[in-house]
């Protein structure tokens, strides 16, 4: 067959690429894991008795706010990534806005308050609980977030998996949030920023393993 003819017969009954096809499969993945991230907050955790007051809804919408924030830029990136040399598209310095943002009201928080409150406004009650609970709760949302990236093709598979892990911990954060009452800000930036990114570094770590094509 001459390589004109094998053109031709490739070339023949093309359909357009459906651009959009790896995002909702993305946000398909993330429902899931937010639903089973909320199913564990609510049925295995419990949500935090002080739920309906005034002070636990602005400190609830304050965490919700940072991990949210994380999702929605993360999942931007992660559909470039999706496609062959997305990584040239795509920069982590948008991404680390949320976590800039928290340690800088965290910064401000401890500033204005006494020196010898200091300790319990970053360790807090749960700070044990929290550094357990967000990695485990990540564990599906990690393996949704990971099943809508094998449906497209990446080429750097650590960042694309460390992409899939920050996702996973942002959407463990959220439902951990409703279980948690440990309030201050420099806890929300220590710990559910620490949780975070240690989610991020075990998707890059296993990126790699799971995503080769």
């Amino acid at each position: 067959m001459k390589t004109d003819d094998l053109v031709e017969l490739l070339s023949r009954n093309l359909e357009p690429v459906d651009r959009s096809a790896v995002l909702r499969t993305l946000c398909f993945a993330v429902g899931i894991g937010i639903v089973a991230a909320l199913g564990i907050a609510f049925f295995g955790l419990g949500v935090r008795s002080d739920f309906a007051t005034t002070r636990a809804l602005i400190f609830l919408a304050m965490k919700l706010a940072f991990a949210i924030a994380i999702v929605g830029l993360a999942i931007v990136y992660l559909v470039r990534l999706t496609r062959p040399g997305g990584e040239r598209k795509t920069s982590p310095f948008l991404i680390m806005t949320p976590f800039l943002v928290i340690v800088l009201l965290a910064a401000v928080s401890l500033g204005s308050a006494p020196r010898a409150h200091w300790d319990r406004m970053i360790m807090g009650d749960e700070w044990l609980e929290c550094l357990l609970s967000v990695p485990i709760i990540a564990i599906v949302p990690f393996a949704a977030s990971i099943w809508a990236v094998r449906k497209g093709a990446p080429t750097d598979l650590v960042r694309a998996g460390a992409l899939a892990g920050l996702i996973a911990g942002a959407i463990s954060a959220i439902g951990y949030a409703l279980h948690c009452t440990d309030d201050s800000i420099p806890f929300i930036a220590v710990w559910y920023g620490g949780t975070i990114v240690l989610c991020t570094l075990a998707g890059a770590v296993l990126g790699p393993r799971l995503l080769r094509w």
